[in-house]
């Protein structure tokens, strides 16, 4: 794993790396021949609050987790459980995806960790479509957009931006802000 590790507010001494390197390390135990990845880390300090971003892109799927604490180390260890839960969840319906396309080797290792019970989740749901709506994309701007999905009550919102006439998705983020999805 090549660490690429940055730091909001905050210093990244080498004590910081070392541990954000050995505790993320770990997750390379789940692949079968392992890990050979970028792993882009933010580390960020607002308030007297730590916060961890981790994103892992792959050739098949994109890890991604983020966590806060007060303490940094401790929401290091809360991201790094939360991307085991991720692989542990995801892995069979990744391998499953990969054998049914012909690929003679799997992503993620099949053998049951030491110490640490196979992950078993009895209420795991295929990924089924439930619901499907068709509607005409209107041409607007980004913040009628906005207006239009404040109105209906969402947390999205799909449109055809006026001036470039490509479809974007406005969406409302966690700290309350908007972000615009635009393809390249």
């Amino acid at each position: 794993m090549n660490f690429n590790i940055r730091g909001e507010n905050i210093e990244v001494t080498p004590a910081i790396q070392k541990f954000v390197e050995q505790k993320i390390g770990k997750i390379d135990r789940y692949f079968d021949e392992g890990l050979d990845a970028n792993v882009n880390v933010n580390l960020k300090v607002y308030n007297n609050k730590q916060k961890i971003e981790v994103t892992i892109p792959m050739s098949q799927i994109t890890l991604r987790a983020e966590e806060g604490h007060d303490d940094l180390y401790a929401a290091i260890d809360l991201v790094v459980d939360k991307l085991e839960r991720q692989i542990r969840k995801h892995k069979t319906k990744i391998n499953r995806k990969l054998r049914d396309q012909g690929s003679p080797k799997f992503m993620f290792t099949n053998g049951v960790e030491p110490n640490r019970p196979e992950y078993i989740d009895e209420d795991e749901e295929e990924l089924e479509v439930v619901r499907q709506k068709r509607f005409d994309l209107k041409p607007m701007d980004s913040e009628e957009a906005i207006l239009q999905m404040n109105m209906l009550g969402h947390n999205f919102f799909v449109y055809t931006n006026s001036s470039s006439n490509s479809t974007n998705v406005v969406y409302k983020r966690r700290d309350g802000k908007y972000g615009i999805i635009e393809p390249s």
